[in-house]
């Protein structure tokens, strides 16, 4: 067995009883990690003729040895032991070698040298991190935690260092009045906290009315509505902190039980029910919104004046907006003092609300018109201008379907605008469409248009259906084919002949038509029906 040579003497902690060599060094940290020994080592405190076991475990070995000679080079880097990072020397041996890189421990009097040292002394080279200096390192940028904003006149008011749920630090800014907290009031701001003073410094403070003990909190209140706001008051001022709940705070803390845990707590906590208190809010202002729609929304629908008529009336409207009452579809029905009665439907292009309520208004012009005594072109004419007026964009147009009933409701003038032809069904007769040629243009595309009138014969009994394109243009199975007018009127014979009148009738027809879309329908939908038995 050869006999090794003895290395360098490393220099030692003071409370080492012995030298130890780097070769023992090396066999120590080798075996602190599982690994063999590289080379013999006989330490101070043990001779050659000492028995193996003189020396001790391998973790009392790797105790002892705290030299920086290299490893095998097949040894991981993540089994090094962590306490070999650097080598210690003693505070003699560092001051005899006169270096700068040297830095003593004034408890225990142990110097440690970087460890880039001893692997240059070793012949290695050292690795970037360890050559890198602290400042050179690449900073690791952290997410901006909470900012808490003080409003009080003590500025030196001591509040304790505070931690968001991420473990981040709060930041804190303070400002003696209003004035200062208002332009210390960013968008980072997430929490106010408000040093309630007595009385009649709050009103020094701020400005305050005398006598508003709260005056402060709520100019507060006022000036940040969105942000989190806490009171801080004292112990025997708690009447007045919960009347600050009241208020608006979101909720209050006591001076002489202030420490960093509670005021964490309790800024998160102020945080997390202001967001869910805006939220709430909104919510609450959407449903409010909504309702007031859908009242206004069935307050611009018709209502059907035919007192004295002995026509029955019924319709079935379906916008095509998702939960909207009111679309760009409309109809409308009156009778006027001369025992005629005068129906309408319409549709503006569009299905917006915009398109809604230009709809609405020209309802309410054809009615106006009707009550003055215009029909037909005239009539027409007039809305025409109406549309011109009121649209948004001069692409906007309207179509449009007048009948006039006479007061016997035997005969009736047709006024076409672009708009299909109505369906009527006559007693014993199977129902058809009529006649489409005689129409003029859509409102709001020809300036000069005129809109001829014709003359149709009912009979004793009818049934007359007025109807807006989205109930003709609705799919048939998964193709594209539409539906169509021929459609529509087969499908309404059958459901003539199945003995459904009025409203049932326009249900089933509906439903059916949904049915063969394979769904809701996309456009606007409006359905009129004046019947005469």
């Amino acid at each position: 067995m050869p006999v090794p040579v003895p290395h360098r003497r490393a220099v030692v902690l003071p409370h080492q009883a012995a030298p130890v060599d780097d070769g023992c060094a090396d066999d120590a940290r080798a075996a602190a990690v599982g690994m063999p020994a590289h080379g013999g080592c006989l330490g101070a405190s043990r001779t050659p003729q000492d028995p193996p076991e003189a020396a001790g475990t391998p973790l009392e070995a790797s105790r002892t040895a705290v030299g920086t000679s290299p490893l095998p080079k097949d040894l991981p880097e993540s089994r090094l032991p962590h306490q070999d990072a650097g080598r210690r020397l003693s505070a003699e041996e560092a001051a005899a070698h006169g270096g700068d890189d040297h830095a003593a421990d004034p408890a225990t009097g142990v110097v440690t040298r970087a460890t880039s040292d001893a692997k240059g002394a070793a012949g290695e080279e050292p690795t970037r991190e360890e050559s890198a200096t602290p400042d050179s390192r690449p900073q690791v940028s952290t997410p901006q935690g909470l900012t808490l904003l003080l409003i009080g006149e003590d500025p030196n008011n001591h509040v304790p260092e505070m931690w968001d749920w991420a473990g981040r630090k709060v930041r804190l800014r303070t400002a003696r009045n209003l004035t200062e907290a208002e332009r210390l009031l960013t968008d980072d701001v997430h929490c106010i906290l408000l040093d309630l003073t007595p009385a009649d410094g709050a009103e020094r403070a701020t400005g305050a009315a005398p006598g508003d003990e709260l005056g402060a909190l709520r100019d507060v209140l006022r000036m940040a509505p969105a942000h989190a706001v806490l009171v801080l008051t004292c112990e025997t001022d708690a009447e007045r902190a919960a009347d600050a709940v009241r208020v608006g705070a979101q909720d209050y803390l006591f001076r002489d039980e202030l420490d960093g845990a509670v005021l964490s707590r309790a800024v998160r906590y102020a945080v997390e029910r202001k967001r869910a208190d805006l939220a709430q809010r909104q919510l609450t202002e959407s449903r409010l919104r909504a309702q007031e729609n859908a009242r206004l929304e069935r307050g611009l629908l018709p209502t059907p004046l035919l007192d004295g008529s002995d026509l029955r009336f019924a319709a079935c409207y379906r916008p095509g907006r998702s939960r909207a009452l009111l679309g760009g579809d409309f109809y409308d029905t009156v009778r006027t003092p001369d025992g005629t009665v005068h129906a309408m439907i319409g549709d503006v292009c569009g299905h917006g609300p915009d398109e809604a309520a230009l709809g609405v208004e020209l309802r309410i012009a054809w009615r106006a018109l009707t009550f003055a005594g215009l029909y037909g072109d005239e009539l027409l004419a007039t809305l025409q201008k109406v549309l011109e007026n009121e649209r948004a964009d001069d692409e906007i147009f309207a179509t449009l379907c007048t009948v006039d009933i006479s007061e016997d409701g035997r005969r009736a003038g047709l006024c076409l605008a672009g708009h299909p032809a109505p369906l009527l069904a006559r007693a014993g007769e199977q129902p058809q469409l009529l006649p489409y040629e005689f129409g003029g243009p859509a409102l709001g595309l020809l300036p000069d248009a005129r809109w001829p009138r014709r003359q149709v014969e009912l009979g004793s009994a009818w049934s007359l259906m007025m109807y807006t394109d989205g109930l003709i243009e609705g799919r048939i199975g998964e193709g594209n084919r539409r539906l169509g007018q021929e459609g529509m009127a087969e499908l309404v014979t059958r459901q003539l002949a199945a003995g459904l009148q009025g409203e049932e009738l326009l249900d089933a027809s509906v439903q059916e038509v949904r049915d063969l879309n394979g769904g809701e329908l996309t456009d606007d939908l409006a359905v009129l029906l004046l019947d005469r038995r």
